[in-house]
């Protein structure tokens, strides 16, 4: 009789644990069908802002510093907040998708655009103040002016920016990736040779692929409108105005505020450290090669943030639904994948430093430097990375504030003070501005992990 009694229970066992791994496997199909083509999305839509950059390189150096500069400060003062802010809805309409409140996911988004749309005015008012403030830090006059023009000329793109992401977090709430894709590369496809014309035969140059910019946005965001106006699959959550959307206002700052800031606080550290390699011995190259390590960080960036962005996508919707151990295996699944994919993409980074500087410039003195960044280069991938994905489980689950407090530690507290100690004190230069860097980016991912594992998802339903 005992032994009859043990068989049931270890063929219970056995098939609780093919359960387990039979729903983790799913959870890993699920993470994949929406990061991949997140990524495609972030990596077009970071492509229609840069790419006018590379055809103003062919005009003359006035014109591409000056837009560079402009489109940097203004990524700091504006498109930061407004991209921050919009974070919020990963919260709101994921949780509100999964609990099956279907209207209130049109409504979060509707109330959201009006928000945001009264931001961009004072944020408006920053860009006109481009030059005025490029001035103060000591820039170039001639840069300033042009700089300040170029801000200008970005002020349409500003609103569009606005409504494009309030969208993309109501597509991504629902797992409806591929209309995003879709769009991106069409508004892509569209600026490119719009901006081509602009820029080289009607001779408008900056003002040129400034207003190609905006117009791509607006592409965008007519496409999107247009999807969620007439697919059936935004029948239920479908946006539209009522009196509802005002009683959000409220509930959407409470969590647009310190999504803001943990977008905010991490981007102003990357421009406080690019702006302190001016003030380097040797300041072109030392400003060059973390130009270069940049450009190459915030480009690996976007796969870990699409990585992110499903975790806050699949964890707010199992929230909302009341399925706490569905979180935790999306969690889990999460971290497998994106954990294997930057460990690949940080030892490639570090195997081939040698050579990864040609990429950028022919000169021995910066491929050499860029050789001595890589290692560097490699662990910030890794703790980039890391953050980014459990950023993405930040959002989903509401926790914005402890986000906030997390990145204003590690990157104030920790990563600025580490990188002038040991740039400026123990001379490290473009190396010690980049391990502070580091280390901010290595507290905030072990302070983030820490919460995460820590977390009772059970009380968080």
């Amino acid at each position: 009789m005992e032994v009859e009694g043990l068989v049931p229970k270890q063929n219970s066992a056995i098939k609780s644990g093919f359960t387990r791994w039979g729903a983790f496997a799913v959870e890993l199909n699920r993470v994949n069908w929406i990061a991949l083509p997140m990524i495609v999305v972030t990596v077009s839509q970071f492509l229609l802002r840069v790419s006018p950059m590379f055809m103003l390189g062919h005009l003359d150096e006035l014109s591409l510093s000056s837009a560079s500069i402009a489109t940097s400060l203004c990524n700091v003062t504006g498109f930061s907040v407004v991209f921050g802010m919009a974070s919020a809805l990963e919260t709101l309409c994921g949780q509100a998708y999964g609990a099956e409140q279907y209207k209130k996911v049109g409504t979060f988004t509707c109330g959201a655009i009006l928000c945001l749309f009264f931001v961009c005015l004072p944020v408006s008012l920053l860009f006109i103040l481009t030059e005025k403030l490029l001035l103060l830090t000591g820039q170039d006059p001639l840069i300033s002016a042009e700089a300040g023009k170029f801000a200008i000329q970005l002020i349409p793109t500003l609103f569009p920016y606005a409504i494009l992401q309030c969208l993309v977090r109501y597509l991504q709430s629902q797992s409806l990736i591929m209309p995003m894709v879709w769009s991106s590369l069409a508004s892509l496809c569209f600026q490119l040779p719009l901006c081509w014309a602009f820029v080289f035969k009607l001779n408008l140059g900056n003002a040129g692929a400034a207003c190609s910019i905006g117009i791509s946005n607006w592409f965008n965001v007519i496409l999107l409108v247009l999807y969620v106006k007439y697919s059936p699959a935004c029948n239920k959550t479908r946006v539209s105005f009522s009196t509802d959307v005002f009683v959000t206002v409220m509930e959407f700052f409470q969590l647009a505020i310190p999504s803001a800031a943990m977008v905010c606080l991490e981007w102003w550290s990357f421009e406080i450290i690019l702006l302190l390699s001016g003030v380097l011995p040797n300041p072109q190259i030392e400003t060059s090669v973390l130009s270069i390590c940049f450009t190459i960080s915030y480009l690996h960036y976007h796969i870990p943030y699409s990585f992110g962005a499903a975790a806050s996508t699949l964890i707010s919707n199992k929230l909302g639904a009341g399925k706490p151990e569905a979180a935790r295996v999306t969690v889990h699944a999460v971290l497998v994948l994106s954990i294997a994919e930057f460990l690949i993409a940080s030892i490639t980074i570090v195997i081939c430093g040698h050579i990864l500087g040609y990429a950028f410039s022919e000169e021995k003195e910066i491929v050499d430097y860029v050789r001595k960044m890589a290692p560097f280069l490699g662990l910030s991938i890794i703790m980039d990375g890391l953050q980014a994905v459990l950023s993405g489980v930040a959002r989903g689950s509401g926790w914005q504030n402890i986000g906030a407090y997390v990145n204003l530690g590690a990157y104030y507290l920790v990563g600025t003070p580490v990188a002038l100690l040991l740039a400026f004190v123990l001379h490290l230069k473009g190396q010690g501005l980049w391990s502070g860097l580091l280390a901010g980016a290595t507290v905030q991912a072990i302070t983030l992990s820490i919460v995460t594992g820590l977390t009772n998802w059970e009380k968080q339903v």
